[in-house]
């Protein structure tokens, strides 16, 4: 599993809403047993205008999902589904994201 990459999600009582997750993580960490992942949601679903910072517009196949930041969670990662892309292209955005959440800058 490598940081930035977007993978199904498996379970069943949330993959409707949410039905991928992008694993923020750093990659110097891998060893622990779970990962950082944020939900995307299909961009359809959003009522309203998401904030362009904290949660980002991104594209995977062909489609536009929201990154719903301060969704994140730990997530174990055998609760990971398979790998459907990875989104290390957009680095900049994703990590400017994470640290409007944080630090609010």
């Amino acid at each position: 599993m490598a940081q930035f990459s977007v993978h199904r999600n498996p379970n069943p009582d949330s993959s409707t809403d949410y039905p991928l997750l992008l694993d923020v993580q750093s990659n110097l960490i891998a060893e622990l047993g779970t990962r950082v992942a944020v939900p995307l949601c299909p961009a359809s679903t959003m009522k309203g205008q998401p904030l362009k910072t904290l949660t980002p517009l991104l594209q995977i196949d062909g489609k536009q999902y929201i990154m719903l930041t301060p969704q994140l969670a730990g997530i174990q990662k055998k609760h990971l589904g398979t790998e459907v892309a990875n989104l290390t292209q957009r680095r900049d955005e994703i990590i400017a994201a994470l640290d409007f959440l944080i630090t609010g800058i």
